[in-house]
């Protein structure tokens, strides 16, 4: 319920800090789940690496800008502690 209620509100503004880090975070799990099956595939790998970066800027520059934002973003993607 609340995955579908923020996936309305960040999809209308695609430019937005959240949508992007909304989209990376869809596209580590997606990577995380074929890199399970193929061990080896290398070149996903990096792209995995690239993206995981990415996002971490992202979330850095989120952190600095609007903290309360940043809070509620990592709560309801569940991506830390």
């Amino acid at each position: 319920m609340v995955k579908n209620a923020l996936i309305s509100v960040i999809s209308e503004n695609r430019g937005s800090v959240e949508f992007q880090i909304f989209s990376f975070t869809n596209k580590i799990r997606r990577l995380t789940s074929h890199l399970e099956l193929h061990k080896k595939d290398y070149l996903s790998q990096r792209g995995l690496r690239k993206i995981l970066g990415k996002r971490q800027r992202m979330l850095t520059y989120l952190s600095k800008k609007n903290r309360i934002r940043y809070k509620e973003l990592i709560g309801q993607l569940d991506i830390r502690d």
